[in-house]
């Protein structure tokens, strides 16, 4: 069961106002963001980091954002992010015409065609930055600016940090993972593996 339980979504209309951003990007308030809830100003404070990372000044597109926050999560191993980080890539995926199976593949980014060497170049960036302690290397660093500029890398990194927040959180607090990110994982990462484990709403009732 959660450490903390997540605030409803109508507990007050600062959660409403929160939602909405969320609402675009995954379709719903996250149970991460309500129970940050308790402390309106870190929810806050979260949400705009979020807004403000997530804002494409360059060439890295939203899909590859959220997929460079997915194996930064898998590396961390949180399943929580996993779940959500499937989610938005499908989302934004579609919106931005991407390969369906790039999010099936991007377990094996390393050997797969559906990635572009600059792609390949953040995503293992984002695995070596995701590790603990960080594998970031002089190699890794080097293919890294070879693809992408300053301005670009700052943004792979803030990607990367504000999943290591987040994966932290929803590990501590076993947060449960929301229905429609549930079957999302379901579809898109269960064949590979992944569970939802602690996150899921059966763990919450005792079950499991």
């Amino acid at each position: 069961m959660p450490l903390v339980p997540p605030l409803p979504f109508d507990h007050d209309p600062q959660v409403v106002t929160l939602a909405a951003f969320f609402n675009t990007t995954l379709g719903f308030a996250p149970n991460s963001v309500l129970t940050m809830m308790h402390r309106p100003a870190l929810a806050r404070a979260f949400t705009e980091l979020n807004r403000a990372v997530m804002e494409n000044r360059g060439r890295l597109s939203s899909e590859l954002k959220r997929l460079v926050g997915h194996v930064a999560s898998r590396v961390a191993g949180c399943r929580y992010c996993e779940a959500h980080t499937a989610r938005a890539a499908a989302r934004f995926g579609a919106e931005e015409g991407a390969d369906a199976r790039r999010l099936a593949q991007v377990w094996a980014f390393r050997d797969s065609d559906l990635f572009s060497p600059a792609e390949k170049a953040a995503l293992e960036f984002a695995c070596a930055a995701a590790s603990v302690p960080g594998s970031v290397d002089s190699a890794i660093a080097t293919e890294l600016r070879r693809h992408w500029d300053d301005g670009e890398i700052v943004e792979l990194t803030g990607v990367v940090a504000l999943f290591g927040f987040l994966n932290r959180w929803n590990d501590a607090m076993a947060t449960e993972l929301e229905a429609p990110a549930a079957a999302d994982g379901q579809r898109w990462l269960a064949p590979q593996g992944w569970a939802a484990g602690k996150h899921s709403a059966v763990a919450r009732a005792g079950e499991a």
